[in-house]
């Protein structure tokens, strides 16, 4: 490079002749030559001469000094061009979720008419996947991005973005009809499942305290059901009372399905807990709607008891249909999953062991006079039971001076039985869905559970709620639907970049009992956080901020007389960035 550079500094200087040009001739199977040459006049008549060979010259090095020849005044990058000092928006993660959107036709999607509350929920859904905050702390956090510009918003503050939330909700009904016309097609089936989660304060109407999923005692809660389709894309959310139970949010999903959605026939698929017997009675009198569930551990246990289930058959495979008069017109499906038979009985047997230490230290204060009197001590005694949940296991001795307990040997043998064994039920015939299938189907809720984890993790944020009004809040946790409407694409897009398991099409191949394991090409992506190019593999957040690298510059010519003008450019992208836009070009609606 310093040669290069010694060379063409000795040729600009000898070049202040004005006969002085470069001229490429061509060869025939050899790269053309470049020659600086010279023209003169000898007798009246023009001649030439070569001065130098140019040929070993770098390209841009060669086309400088042609420019310098024809008289351009030449100036280096850093005296021609400079960076205002003035911060550089991030553009590049804002680009790739709107690259995102245009591809599932995201805007229309909102409102088929452009207007500034569509723009305001836009960019409030791109603000939840790339940076999840309060609506305050969103409208300021923006800023730094690129975002405000794209959509035009710049000015908007957050009391801005509760008008939007406002309007958006009187429009989800819209909203989830056109969700539903391109992702659940009739006799389809649909997911449903429910999650909760907590308040920060106690004046909102919805707010009650109800069955805890969130592990926080004590606090308020919302619950929310999801409707998604087979593959998980979600289709629309409902929003219940704290302390609504589960069943009673069922029937309504049947409802929004047949008559907003206008699906005559359809299979829908709850889990244990949702689909109850009265559940599915009221199901059973509508025409066209299918269900695939599970039975809850008393039932299975009764069945087992009872002879119904061969529990024999067992070594020879994990999983065959049983039929039983208790059922009339359904299908069991008994399957037996050892690697969980496993996991429960070992975490069966830690829960008895520190339930008996517990006892224990009980036994000892009562020996030593501590804790005198049948009622005082059986108080002592619950908060131990309740706390491990596995009294059901101990015979317990308690009396005004004395405490003693053993462990019910029987009972925990029968339960052992149980362990790694479900029972689905389906109202589908054989000729409808195989057994096969009937399983795999009910463990598609993996994908409603997948769409929890991103609600209330790393990815969406949707707790703690802060939200008084009602309204507000069904249009928050409406806004971190449609944000994992947008995200699942981005994530099925970015598959080959992410620690995600490319081999999709194997699930339906594989054992439906097995425990799900990822194809061994993701495990290689886990164990050497390295792609098939060396390149590093990153998870869905992780991609995003790489590509938050990319920023938007304002740069000014300060070579020329005019020095105020200014333009803007995108900084270049990496290999790595250029393939994850490349790839979200692959989305489809």
């Amino acid at each position: 490079m310093i040669c290069y550079q010694n060379m063409l500094d000795n040729a600009m200087l000898v070049c202040k002749c004005i006969g002085m040009y470069i001229t490429t001739i061509p060869n025939r199977k050899s790269p053309p030559a470049i020659l600086l040459r010279e023209s003169y006049r000898e007798n009246g008549k023009v001649k030439s001469r070569t001065l130098a060979n140019l040929s070993t010259l770098p390209t841009q090095a060669t086309e400088i000094l042609r420019r310098h020849l024809k008289g351009e005044n030449l100036v280096t990058a850093q005296q021609a061009f400079e960076i205002i000092e003035d911060g550089s928006p991030a553009h590049g993660h804002v680009g790739a979720v709107m690259i995102a959107m245009k591809r599932l036709d995201f805007s229309s999607l909102i409102c088929s008419r452009p207007s500034r509350q569509r723009d305001l929920v836009v960019a409030m859904v791109v603000a939840r996947i790339l940076q999840p905050k309060s609506k305050l702390a969103t409208s300021l956090w923006w800023k730094d991005t690129t975002l405000p510009d794209v959509l035009q918003i710049g000015d908007a503050d957050e009391n801005d973005l509760y008008q939007a939330m406002d309007w958006l909700i009187e429009r989800q009904d819209a909203i989830e009809k056109k969700l539903a016309a391109r992702h659940l097609e009739n006799n389809a089936i649909a997911l449903y499942d429910l999650t909760s989660s907590y308040f920060e304060g106690e004046t909102c109407p919805l707010a009650a305290r109800g069955h805890n999923r969130d592990g926080k005692k004590g606090k308020l809660q919302v619950n929310y059901g999801l409707l998604t389709n087979y593959t998980g894309i979600p289709l629309a959310v409902s929003v219940f009372e704290g302390n609504t139970a589960d069943p009673k949010t069922l029937l309504p999903q049947v409802e929004k399905i047949r008559d907003r959605f206008g699906i005559e026939q359809f299979v829908l698929v709850g889990d244990r807990g949702m689909l109850t017997q009265k559940q599915i009675d009221v199901l059973k009198t509508f025409d066209g709607i299918d269900w695939i569930g599970a039975l809850r551990p008393e039932a299975i246990k009764k069945l087992v008891n009872s002879g119904a289930i061969q529990m024999g058959l067992f070594d020879e495979r994990n999983f065959f249909e049983v039929r039983h008069p208790d059922f009339p017109g359904e299908r069991l499906v008994a399957c037996r999953n050892m690697d969980l038979a496993k996991r429960r009985a070992i975490t069966r047997e830690n829960l008895i062991e520190a339930t008996v230490k517990d006892l224990e230290k009980v036994k000892q204060m009562v020996i030593r006079k501590r804790l005198y009197g049948k009622s005082v001590i059986g108080v002592r005694i619950g908060k131990v039971i309740n706390k491990y949940k596995v009294g059901k296991h101990f015979k317990l001795d308690i009396r005004d001076d004395e405490f003693n307990f053993e462990i019910n040997q029987d009972k925990l043998k029968a339960e052992a039985v149980l362990d790694g064994i479900y029972i689905v039920r389906t109202s589908l015939t054989k000729e409808r869905m195989d057994a096969d299938d009937a399983v795999r189907s009910y463990k598609q809720l993996s994908q409603a559970e997948r769409a929890f984890r991103s609600f209330k993790t790393v990815d969406l944020l949707v707790r703690p709620i802060h939200h008084r009004l009602e309204d507000r809040v069904r249009a928050h946790i409406f806004l971190c639907m449609l944000a994992y409407y947008v995200q699942w694409h981005m994530v099925e897009a970015w598959r080959p970049l992410l620690y995600a398991d490319e081999q999709q099409r194997a699930k339906a191949f594989r054992d439906p009992v097995a425990p799900a394991k990822r194809s061994d090409s993701a495990m290689q992506k886990v164990h050497t956080k390295h792609l098939d190019d060396n390149s590093r593999v990153y998870s869905f957040r992780g991609l995003l901020d790489h590509l938050s690298a990319i920023v938007r510059v304002t740069c000014r010519c300060s070579a020329g007389e005019d020095s105020s003008t200014t333009f803007t450019m995108i900084t270049k992208h990496n290999p790595k960035q250029q393939k994850a836009f490349d790839l979200l070009q692959t989305i489809r609606m």
